[in-house]
């Protein structure tokens, strides 16, 4: 379940509230009690792995040095000669 940031117009206050997306947006602002919460567009997180088994070096990039292997290959065909 995501978190919506919300701001209150009237008195400015700022707040996140932990909801299902089906649930709908909140109207009454929690501090001045008055209607017209707005929810706030957010750029929203990145994929974020947690637990075992993820770490930050699985996706990284391999260079294509000799010395690595990556470099270039023979047939098979040629290199028995």
């Amino acid at each position: 379940m995501p978190t919506y940031e919300y701001v209150c117009p009237k008195c400015s206050h700022e707040f996140e509230l932990f909801q299902s997306m089906r649930d709908e947006p909140l109207k009454k602002c929690p501090k001045c009690k008055k209607l017209g919460v707005k929810r706030l567009v957010g750029g929203g997180a990145g994929l974020i792995f947690k637990g075992t088994g993820f770490y930050i070096t699985d996706y990284k990039k391999k260079t294509g040095s000799p010395s690595d292997g990556g470099g270039e290959t023979k047939p098979a065909a040629a290199a028995k000669k």
